[in-house]
């Protein structure tokens, strides 16, 4: 058996170690985005990537040449890269930042493990096993922030398509292209839902370098491989290939969106009264009981104590 002490420093170092990978990610996140809006005062179509610190830097480039060495199938590393993209991180060192990261929490928790508990005076076994749990949790960390961020992201994502569509479908009927469009759409709505537009940004960009428009479009749902972006896409492809008007096509989607998120909101209030019926049984009825029911226990309990 693990002595007490020992589960709680391993869990400890783990815990560090998280800390330590989430606060780094949140400064290259945060840099980023500070970056992004300088530029984007400034006018300028494209928002320069920010380098990062030093350490992001050096971590990015470990990563990177793990990649490039030929240890990671090309099949494994395009599933990666995907992955990342569907998270938002599409910077260049995304995924060199990713296995660089996961490399040094995989090195470096046991070695404080190592470093720390010897002086504790636990055995070499205990030692051991607790380096072990460290290396586990350094190594499966950064699957677990961009499974979190994976699915924050689409979140985002989804909740601004109907915003996104509602403005494609204002700039088809002043008269703009497709392409136009999006790109106002993309520099409109930026600010308010920066996700969405982002994905805007990037099909707007294989439209320009890709010969196969259609092509791009359809890339805009099967990216994040959400429903409502697979409809959008799927819509503007019909209008290309059939040449339907754009602004009647997105204005009949557009309402068909607004009212599955009607409908959603509506499922969700419909399920208030099941999930307070607990909290009602535990907290509420057992006032209501004793504000009922108390006087009258209390002038059974004085009559019996009279007796």
């Amino acid at each position: 058996m693990i002595a007490a002490p020992v589960l709680w420093a391993a869990l400890a170092l783990v815990v560090l170690s998280m800390g330590g990978g989430l606060a780094l990610v949140a400064r290259y996140r945060h840099e980023r985005r500070v970056w992004q809006r300088l530029h984007g005062m400034r006018g300028r179509q494209q928002a320069a990537r920010p380098e990062g610190t030093l350490l992001v830097r050096a971590i990015a480039a470990l990563g990177g040449a793990v990649a490039r060495s030929g240890i990671l199938s090309a099949r494994t590393i395009e599933e990666l890269e995907q992955t990342l993209v569907s998270s938002g991180l599409r910077g260049r060192n995304g995924i060199g930042l990713f296995i660089g990261s996961k490399l040094l929490l995989f090195a470096g928790a046991p070695v404080l493990v190592l470093i720390l508990l010897p002086g504790a005076g636990l055995s070499t076994d205990t030692t051991r096993i607790a380096a072990l749990i460290a290396a586990a949790g350094g190594l499966l960390l950064p699957d677990m922030m961009v499974r979190r961020n994976h699915r924050s992201y689409l979140e985002r994502v989804d909740r601004g398509v109907a915003d996104a569509l509602d403005m494609l479908v204002i700039c088809a009927q002043a008269g703009l292209g497709l392409e136009t469009a999006i790109h106002r759409v993309a520099a409109e709505i930026a600010l308010a839902r920066p996700e969405i537009a982002g994905e805007l940004e990037v099909t707007l960009k294989e439209m320009r370098i890709a010969v196969d428009t259609q092509r791009a479009l359809v890339n805009l749902g099967t990216r994040t491989g959400l429903s409502s972006l697979k409809r959008v896409s799927a819509t503007l492809v019909q209008t290309l290939q059939y040449g339907t008007p754009l602004s009647d096509a997105l204005r009949v989607l557009s309402a068909e969106m607004r009212q599955e998120m009607l409908t959603k909101f509506e499922a969700r209030a419909a399920r208030l009264p099941v999930l307070l019926t607990m909290p009602m049984i535990m907290f509420i009825f057992p006032c209501i009981f004793i504000v009922i029911a108390g006087p009258a226990a209390l002038q059974i309990v004085k009559a019996f104590g009279g007796q």
